[in-house]
């Protein structure tokens, strides 16, 4: 399972803007269709446990995990 640091660099690298860093980092990017996807990242360092991850991954990153594994 990737971490939470895993996620901040894959958004870091994939061109997601950071438009707010409180106790989390947040994330936005449009899709091709112009429509936004956002993510909120953790500050901890431990894993993103399964089924969370799977939410994330595919609602609100919506990429593939091999996608995701090739940014970071």
């Amino acid at each position: 399972m990737p971490s939470w640091k895993d996620l901040k660099r894959f958004c870091e690298r994939d061109g997601w803007e950071l438009y707010k860093n409180t106790d989390h980092y947040y994330y936005r990017k449009d899709s091709d269709g112009g429509t936004p996807r956002f993510t909120k990242v953790s500050k901890g360092t431990g894993e993103i446990k399964g089924n969370l991850w799977q939410i994330i991954l595919h609602r609100q990153l919506q990429v593939t995990k091999e996608y995701f594994n090739s940014k970071i």
